[in-house]
């Protein structure tokens, strides 16, 4: 198999060398594209195949075990306490973050300049655009609180790049999701309570008929739930979906997991960090209205 994997390589190398030297006036653009595509795609398949049987060789066959994954992470122990692994990995999110804060601000945020150019410009632009959307979203409110969703979304995303070392994603775990989830709840009523005083809040409650009042409390101590369901469901499925192509390809687990993993561990994190921001801006929106 090594051999056959290295002369498919090799047939691929050579045809791609052969249309790249050759002049074929009378084909078409298009078609020359296409046949280099095919060849390239032969050198791909050639080399994962050497690579995929290499490994085979060197290490033996993968022997399929039984995945098992917990929806509660595991504890380990501290020196007088016996910690979730999500504390610990939450540890690791809050050092990245604090250690990037401590980096910009002795470096770049210690030289601004008033016509800001590269890593400033940047960060400028990128904090007027959370701003923007914070105020959109929550009409006289985002100014306030723009650094509280800057924090959770990059919070939720540094979760996430801890998976790409073999961790488990603190956001996997309800515990925290419902943390974050309860934060909002409480800034709901905090700022509906600040806008329109308790009377107030408790009124919108019962508009447009007392009738509704019981309905609008449940529903309202529904939002955490919810929001906290909703992330941890998310995060868990990614990482079990992860965890589930490693085990299936064994040793063919060469660089497909990463690309799948590009989705899952960065693109999906972030969808799943606007989300939770969104529906937290709109629901403090709907208790100031």
């Amino acid at each position: 198999m090594l051999a056959v994997a290295a002369a498919v390589a090799a047939a691929g190398f050579l045809w791609r060398r052969r249309i790249a030297s050759v002049a074929e006036e009378n084909a078409p653009v298009k078609k020359r594209k296409r046949l280099r595509m095919l060849a390239v795609s032969l050198i791909l398949i050639g080399l994962y195949m050497f690579a995929t049987r290499l490994i085979t060789v060197v290490f033996g066959v993968h022997e399929g075990g039984k995945l098992e994954v917990s929806i509660w992470p595991e504890r380990v122990d501290f020196p007088g306490f016996k910690l979730s692994v999500t504390v610990i990995h939450t540890w690791y999110a809050m050092a990245l973050l604090v250690a990037s804060s401590l980096v910009l601000r002795l470096t770049v945020l210690r030289r601004l300049r008033e016509r800001p150019r590269g890593l400033q410009n940047i960060i400028e632009l990128a904090m007027e655009k959370i701003l923007d959307y914070t105020d959109s979203r929550a009409h006289g409110s985002g100014e306030f609180l723009a650094s509280y969703i800057f924090t959770v979304a990059l919070f939720l995303v540094s979760c996430a790049f801890l998976e790409l070392f073999g961790l488990r994603t603190p956001a996997a775990d309800i515990m925290l999701t419902f943390a974050l989830a309860l934060i909002t709840f409480v800034l709901i009523n905090a700022y509906g309570v600040r806008k329109k005083g308790v009377g107030g809040r408790i009124k919108s409650l019962a508009s447009p008929t007392p009738v509704v009042f019981i309905i609008r409390v449940l529903t309202d101590l529904a939002i955490p739930v919810s929001m906290a369901s909703r992330l941890f469901g998310n995060m868990l499925g990614g990482m079990i979906v992860m965890d589930l192509i490693y085990s299936s390809l064994g040793n063919n687990a060469v660089g497909l997991p990463s690309l799948v993993g590009l989705y899952f561990n960065i693109f999906h994190p972030l969808i799943q960090a606007f989300i939770f921001v969104t529906l937290t801006l709109t629901f403090i929106n709907e208790a100031i209205e």
